[in-house]
């Protein structure tokens, strides 16, 4: 951090502080976390908010613990800095994000303007931000992989919202100085509200737990309702997905989000009964096999025109969806710079990405929809 808040445990004899320690203190309440299994967040006695993130990524062994301190009872603790992965003091004025899964929570909050840095601002579709950027507001930080740790360690930002497959070695070197860096894993969320629960952990950073939790209770409103209204059609069509490169085509698990998704809008997923909670690498002749008839094709890749398609394989043209023109795709709903607006936003709106899908396979219960993201395919 860039003010160290705390003191070592021999203050205590000089001070009427109190000593804060994560293995002693109780919770005194726990954020009522219904979906989301990669973290929790509990608030003790002394009003420290534990947040604790168990799924950083994917089959992660390590868990990382950060402690939030208000601001307005700063000066009465201390604590033990070693129980805890980060520490830092809340509200936060600025941070840098390193997703842009990250900036649709920091908008729905009003905390856009605290966004000072982010890898790879090109891919940044919100108009928003965009203007941020443009406006120099938002300084450019290189690749994810490899951010540009000294310009980070310039800005000195509050916190750093990371991700990836495993710890990042640049992560090391901010969180050395003094910098708190904080695992986001909502992208290892297994179910569409799971992932969109996790704007409570940005809310605990900006102390606005309550505007969290309303913003939460709005969409998974709207998308239980939506969920609801698809159990109303008469027919329950096939769907397919993905497509293949270098002759191996990739598709949703069957226990995965997109399949989720699928579910919750009353299809029947041609891979449903399979158990892979990420995607699944496959022959061509096998996804011929299973899917050849289906009444639906859903993502086919990057691919945006039906010659596209059959220009990259012939193969594609064997499929009912093709012949009978029923692909539908969000990679043509881009931001000015070309980032695709679905992998920005899809997480933190599910019931956005609901209606979407109701409105493709069942247009009959939301006849005047316009789809957000998904379009037919050209």
């Amino acid at each position: 951090m860039k003010k160290l808040l705390f003191v070592i445990a021999f203050f205590l004899c000089f001070s009427c502080k109190k000593t804060i320690e994560k293995k002693v203190e109780k919770a005194a309440t726990s954020a009522n976390v219904l979906y989301a299994k990669g973290f929790a967040i509990n608030k003790l006695e002394s009003g420290i908010s534990i947040i604790k993130v168990t799924s950083p990524w994917p089959n992660a062994e390590d868990s990382f613990t950060y402690a939030l301190i208000p601001k307005n009872i700063q000066h009465k603790v201390t604590i033990n800095k070693e129980d805890y992965d980060a520490i830092l003091t809340v509200p936060i004025e600025n941070i840098v994000v390193t997703s842009t899964t990250h900036i649709p929570a920091l908008e729905a909050l009003d905390m856009e303007n605290t966004l000072i840095g982010f890898p790879q601002t090109e891919y940044v579709s919100s108009k928003k931000t965009r203007k941020r950027i443009s406006d120099g507001k938002v300084k450019e930080l290189g690749n994810n992989e490899f951010i540009n740790t000294e310009m980070v360690i310039t800005l000195q930002p509050d916190a750093v919202i990371g991700f990836g497959l495993n710890q990042n070695k640049a992560y090391n070197t901010i969180s050395k100085s003094n910098i708190p860096v904080l695992y986001n894993g909502e992208w290892t969320e297994e179910t569409p509200l799971a992932k969109a629960e996790w704007i409570k952990f940005f809310a605990a950073l900006y102390a606005l737990e309550k505007k969290g939790d309303s913003i939460f209770n709005a969409i998974k409103t709207d998308y239980l309702q939506t969920v609801a209204l698809a159990k109303k059609a008469t027919k329950k069509p096939t769907v397919m997905c993905g497509a293949m490169f270098k002759d191996v085509w990739y598709l949703p698990g069957g226990k995965s989000w997109a399949a989720q998704f699928l579910k919750d809008a009353n299809t029947t997923y041609l891979w449903s009964d399979n158990t892979e909670n990420g995607s699944l690498s496959l022959g061509w002749e096998n996804v011929l096999e299973t899917a050849q008839n289906a009444d639906f094709w859903l993502s086919p890749s990057n691919f945006k025109t039906y010659g596209e398609l059959k220009s990259s394989s012939p193969h594609y043209g064997q499929f009912k969806p093709f012949k009978e023109k029923n692909i539908y795709s969000f990679t043509s709903t881009t931001g000015e710079t070309g980032g695709i607006l679905f992998f920005e936003l899809a997480a933190t709106r599910p019931d956005l990405v609901l209606k979407d899908l109701i409105h493709i396979f069942h247009p009959e219960l939301l006849p005047n929809y316009k789809s957000f993201f998904y379009q037919p395919l050209e």
